[in-house]
């Protein structure tokens, strides 16, 4: 059913608006059986009940519901307390619209929550090899740079929630001599990470794997937000502090 609404949407930017549609779907709208609030609607911008989901433009265009992405929704029935049509998965959702000064608060206009994929973390230890220690660390850094993640709500509509991506920063010492200190980036793995599977990942992690004759060995990790698809790219920094890079694990 995804394939099939996905081969029919179409450039909602580029289709009339019925004005007096949209008109009458301003407000509040819950599910007749949950009771649970949908999305508010105002002005031109559906506000989704999630507070980490971004607000969409809309239109309404003859008997369906466009979204900003393109994505399409067949209306079965519109009336001024009444909207009802097909979700992203072919089922009938069934909205009213609320009255409930409760339901009309449980929805902001203001921007929603950009989420940060991890917390600000810094770890460090020793490694020992051929008798000599080296300490490391690892900081982990939200940024404010935001990736855009799509995905499908609980009543199977289309929204984007936004997340901070990460920088990650490596040091290794040995005594008071530092061999090696850098930040990373995500987009220092393209070539080794396909282009676009970096556009829309996170830096996700770095952690310590072992220490050999090649030196400290460290685990790059880049994820789809809240997905199970990573790529893991093992970082190895020499006693001489030359890095190399190679992909182990996707």
């Amino acid at each position: 059913m995804v394939f099939l609404v996905s081969c029919n949407q179409k450039n909602s930017s580029a289709l009339p608006d019925d004005k007096a549609a949209k008109e009458m779907l301003q407000g509040v709208w819950v599910d007749e059986e949950s009771g649970d609030v949908s999305f508010r609607v105002s002005g031109d911008t559906l506000y989704f009940a999630d507070a980490t989901s971004m607000p969409t433009y809309f239109r309404i265009y003859k008997d369906s519901l466009y979204l900003a992405s393109g994505a399409a929704y067949g209306i079965v029935k519109r009336t001024e307390h009444l909207f009802w049509f097909n979700n992203q998965n072919g089922d009938l959702l069934k909205l009213q619209k609320s009255d409930d000064e409760d339901d009309v608060a449980d929805i902001e206009t203001a921007a929603p929550s950009v989420l940060t994929y991890t917390h600000q973390v810094k770890i460090d230890s020793v490694a020992t090899y051929n008798g000599n220690r080296y300490h490391w660390y690892i900081a982990i850094n939200p940024t404010k740079y935001k990736v855009t993640k799509r995905t499908f709500n609980d009543d199977g509509l289309e929204v984007e929630n936004v997340y901070y991506d990460n920088i990650m920063h490596i040091s290794v010492f040995q005594g008071a001599r530092q061999i090696y200190s850098s930040d990373f980036r995500k987009q220092q793995y393209k070539g080794l990470v396909p282009a676009a599977f970096l556009d829309d990942a996170i830096f996700a992690n770095m952690t310590f794997s072992h220490i050999d004759a090649a030196g400290l060995h460290f685990n790059a990790t880049l994820c789809i937000p809240d997905g199970a698809s990573c790529y893991m790219v093992e970082l190895t920094i020499s006693y001489t502090g030359v890095l190399s890079m190679q992909l182990v694990e996707y």
